[in-house]
């Protein structure tokens, strides 16, 4: 399952825009690492940029026991090794909330090095059972894992825009990144 894949037609890519969207849930699993080896521990990241800077410096940088300061984002569930049942790290974003100002918001995983160090030591090859999910409601919008993008350790997953009526888009794509956490943080909304 490389590459987006409708939520419930396996087998054919997404190929357009969902439109329209108001209150949407990014859900993210994966498998605990073997016994004696570094835990798994992947975190959802999402970046929420202005109308004055689309592409540049986050007004908002949600992850990991952090939310945005307006409340639109929040990070439901968190785990550290991927260790349960479904699906293991879940945020929830109300664009629908959102000031109007705010016109772009980038999805994105990244893997934590384990012990605390700058660098992961793990790409997507390393660790089984990635998922991710995208849905409104009781509807996926789009849903894939990171096969496509192994020997990477971060990963844009997609991005919500608002244009010019107010209406809120989807764009599921994934994008590699070879690189630390806080660089990732940094360039992950960059034009593409």
């Amino acid at each position: 399952m490389s590459g987006w894949k409708p939520g419930r037609g396996r087998g054919s890519s997404v190929t357009g825009v969902r439109k329209g969207l108001a209150k949407v849930e990014v859900a993210l699993r994966w498998d605990p690492s073997l016994a004696g080896t570094p835990a798994n521990d992947l975190d959802i990241v999402v970046a929420v940029y202005g109308a004055a800077d689309l592409h540049g410096t986050p007004v908002h940088l949600v992850h990991f026991g952090s939310r945005s300061s307006d409340g639109t984002i929040t990070l439901n569930r968190d785990s550290h090794t991927g260790q349960g049942f479904g699906f293991d790290e879940v945020m929830t974003i109300e664009l629908d909330r959102m000031a109007p100002e705010l016109r772009r918001v980038v999805v994105g995983v990244v893997i934590q090095a384990a012990g605390g160090a700058d660098r992961p030591t793990k790409t997507f090859a390393d660790i089984a059972g990635t998922g991710i999910r995208i849905r409104e409601g009781h509807l996926d919008l789009a849903a894939t894992d990171f096969e496509s993008v192994p020997t990477s350790n971060a990963v844009t997953v997609g991005e919500f825009d608002r244009d010019e009526s107010g209406i809120w888009s989807l764009d599921a794509h994934l994008r590699g990144f070879d690189t630390d956490p806080e660089e990732f943080t940094r360039i992950m909304g960059a034009a593409r």
